[in-house]
């Protein structure tokens, strides 16, 4: 079983990601940020490392994806393939930082990988405001994501909720969490769970 959490950069992907993984037992895959050569760069000079990063994050989730089919285990994925394709390159394009040419090629590459991998069988998307995607930046303290614009995030949040709106390839959950804290609320992680095995196992 393959379950993924999906949202914009601060939404709390990862902590609920740990959370769920502990809760049900789920092997966890994260996003590969830590290790990522592209993403100082990339925030230093959007232009000039767009596409390398892109072409990083696609060939890295690709292998995810290969691998959390491979392994027949029940997973829980950090970001799925799609938003790179959907919202984080195309959002690159039209903001002048990623030429066409570029994102033709990448597009190119993403629709050839896509016909070889398989919806995750539940999307967990969470939505937030710019309010609070500043505030989860700024808490987690990376020195590179200092530099990140407003505009930059209000355009994604865009992004998502078309993408999200247009999302037909598996069951999805949608969760605003601007008033909800998984880490210090047990019962606002309790909401998340409940649903969660309403939609994989049904109401008994």
């Amino acid at each position: 079983m393959h379950i993924a959490v999906a949202g914009n950069i601060g939404s709390g992907k990862t902590t609920l990601t740990s959370l769920l993984s502990k809760h049900f037992g789920w092997e966890p895959h994260y996003e590969s940020v830590e290790g990522n050569p592209y993403l100082h760069s990339f925030y230093e000079d959007m232009r000039r490392w767009s596409f390398n990063l892109q072409i990083y994050f696609l060939n890295s989730r690709f292998r995810q994806i290969v691998k959390i089919r491979e392994s027949g285990k029940k997973v829980i994925q950090d970001r799925t393939i799609y938003e790179d394709a959907y919202i984080f390159a195309p959002n690159l394009h039209e903001m002048n930082l990623m030429t066409s040419r570029d994102f033709d090629n990448y597009r190119m590459l993403f629709d050839l990988m896509s016909g070889f991998v398989q919806a995750p069988d539940l999307l967990i998307y969470l939505r937030a405001s710019v309010p609070t995607l500043v505030s989860q930046i700024q808490k987690r303290g990376r020195e590179y994501e200092e530099s990140i614009r407003l505009d930059y995030l209000k355009r994604l949040i865009q992004r998502y909720e078309e993408w999200i709106e247009s999302y037909d390839v598996g069951k999805k959950l949608i969760f605003n969490v601007d008033n909800m804290d998984f880490m210090d609320k047990p019962e606002d992680l309790g909401i998340v769970i409940d649903r969660i095995n309403a939609e994989l196992h049904g109401l008994f």
